[in-house]
């Protein structure tokens, strides 16, 4: 059973002080600390330190009395994976941002296996704001930041969480869109979308910008099953007839046509693969897949950049998408005279 979370008053109670010390205990600057007695202080301090108060990051805001440390909380591991780097292009504009503003990082990567910004983390105290990453967010814990005065921001667009959601996010709607008005100036009229619809923003975000602009074309093949063999899913869009299959993720796209090669089919005479959102690691399969360049860096930057604007200023929300460029690539190209005939 869920319990109730303390609050300075809770810890004012049970230290015998007022709220307004607990602040100026938690605050810590030093013109605050001149004004408590020493064993005040104590005794306030081994409260928090008894209940467990400490490990609640939105609990106390450090006013005016700033570290100069900006928190970098990821929801999935930062460095390398199995996959690619994904994290390291928004860590570098970050870092980039910070230098500049004169803030150190902080990287906090929660404990046990379901990573958690509350719970024991601590460590997030010794930040004046932080920055949150990930594909999907724990939504309570999301709540409960928009609720309480500890200045975040998020990478990446957030649906609304009892409150607008500070971010900076990249612009998929719009770069989706413009892709598929591409192919079907190549004549492309009947398109394959192989990727999840909903889950987390960047997921929906992608499928919002795909099935608006496919008016006038046939979405032809939409199952799509996760782990599912790259040559079942080539047969699945021969199958239905598909000229141009749209992925949301880059491993699938590299697979299907790794395949596609081997038997000799032509990516994109054949067959066009377009990706919702280039990597980094890309080109190290041998092919420029046509798609959208994530301006990681960047929104890791102007993430950074909103960030010390709360801390310093106390701004108010701010929700920022940042414009993805089209990558041309070799993938995506004129329908072929058979499949006109067949048609």
């Amino acid at each position: 059973m869920a319990t109730k979370r303390l609050t300075q008053k809770d810890i004012a109670r049970l230290a015998g002080v007022s709220q307004a010390t607990v602040s100026f205990v938690l605050n810590g600057s030093p013109e605050n600390a001149n004004r408590i007695p020493p064993e005040t202080r104590d005794r306030v301090q081994k409260v928090i330190r008894e209940t467990g108060y400490v490990a609640d990051p939105v609990a106390r805001r450090m006013v005016k009395g700033l570290n100069r440390i900006l928190g970098v909380f990821t929801y999935e591991p930062a460095f390398p994976s199995a996959q690619a780097d994904f994290f390291t292009p928004f860590l570098l504009g970050i870092e980039e941002a910070a230098q500049e503003l004169g803030y150190d990082l902080l990287l906090l990567t929660g404990a046990g296996v379901k990573r958690r910004i509350f719970g024991d983390n601590v460590r997030l105290r010794l930040a004046d704001g932080c920055i949150i990453l990930g594909r999907q967010f724990d939504r309570d814990e999301l709540t409960r930041l928009v609720a309480g005065d500890f200045p975040f921001v998020a990478v990446g667009r957030r649906d609304d969480a009892d409150g607008p959601v500070p971010y900076v996010g990249g612009g998929y709607v719009a770069a989706t869109a413009s892709l598929v008005g591409r192919a079907k100036a190549m004549g492309h009229r009947r398109i394959a979308y192989m990727g999840l619809i909903e889950g987390a923003e960047s997921t929906v975000d992608r499928w919002l910008g795909f099935e608006p602009a496919l008016k006038g074309a046939e979405l032809v093949h939409t199952q799509y099953a996760v782990g599912q063999p790259p040559g079942e899913t080539l047969d699945a869009l021969l199958a239905a007839g598909a000229t141009c299959v749209f992925f949301t993720e880059l491993a699938d796209a590299i697979a299907v046509d790794a395949v596609a090669r081997h038997r000799g089919i032509s990516v994109p005479g054949d067959l066009s693969i377009v990706v919702l959102g280039n990597h980094i690691r890309a080109e190290e399969h041998g092919r420029r897949f046509t798609s959208f360049s994530i301006p990681r860096e960047a929104m890791g930057r102007a993430a950074t950049e909103m960030l010390v604007r709360r801390v310093e200023n106390d701004a108010p929300v701010e929700q920022v998408l940042l414009d993805c460029a089209i990558v041309e690539g070799e993938t995506l190209g004129p329908v072929s005279t058979q499949h006109v005939r067949n048609t």
